[in-house]
């Protein structure tokens, strides 16, 4: 970006599971973890992070009051989600103001995410259209078809997995949505930074420091707590 005041940033906390795999008869963003609901940790990460002015969490329809009393946010911060992922991170966009400048997109199911992760994603998105947090692909990777049988092994040189935080230039990220919408790609998008690359945009990757584990199942939260835990990541308070 050119000299001048900082970007304006504000963060989309994507909270909108409903927690049916985790099995837990409440929202995924409310499970306790470490002694705190799920989202509050990634909320207090964010908080702690630079310029980040707003945040809006997406929940599960009918659930909004419920995750602003448990979150100690103001009702006007969570709004619902919609039928996909992608189309929850659209109404969050829709909740931003007009004058914020970046998006940050953050998986409220992303517990370990630092501030220095954050501010680091958000510095690189500055000076292009996005960037991610990711992480190089280790293993080898297999292409299979419908009856689990192994059709091509890709070389993994080049291949890295995406995760979140994701930082987008606000325009950016509206116009992606619309060509989404008018391509009918919306419903099968499951990251941000694919509907920006549809559109032309640059996206560059930014390398993750420390675990940044996705919970998605019950062992996923014994993990999660074992590693917050852990004096040299430690919990953001």
């Amino acid at each position: 970006m050119a000299d001048g005041p900082p970007p304006t940033c504000a963060a989309i906390v994507v909270a909108a599971g409903a927690g049916v795999r985790m099995g837990a008869g409440m929202p995924k963003a409310l499970m306790p973890v470490a002694g705190r609901a799920l989202a509050a940790w990634c909320l207090d990460a964010l908080a702690a992070a630079d310029g980040i002015t707003g945040v809006v969490v997406v929940g599960p329809p009918g659930h909004e009051g419920e995750l602003a009393h448990a979150l100690g946010l103001d009702p006007d911060q969570v709004v619902a989600g919609g039928r996909s992922r992608a189309e929850s991170v659209e109404f969050g966009l829709s909740a931003l103001g007009d004058d914020v400048d970046l998006v940050v997109v953050h998986d409220a199911a992303r517990p370990l995410v630092r501030p220095e992760l954050i501010d680091a994603v958000i510095a690189r998105a500055s000076d292009a259209d996005g960037a991610i947090a990711a992480v190089p692909l280790a293993d080898t990777p297999k292409r299979v078809d419908d009856d689990g049988v192994i059709v091509a092994t890709p070389a993994r040189d080049g291949l890295w997995l995406a995760q979140t935080p994701q930082v987008f230039r606000r325009q950016v990220l509206v116009d992606a949505f619309t060509a989404a919408r008018a391509d009918d790609r919306l419903a099968a998008a499951t990251d941000c930074a694919s509907m920006v690359e549809a559109i032309g945009g640059r996206v560059h990757v930014v390398a993750s420091m420390m675990p940044n584990l996705k919970v998605t199942t019950p062992a996923d939260i014994r993990i999660a707590e074992l590693l917050l835990a852990d004096t040299d990541i430690g919990p953001v308070r």
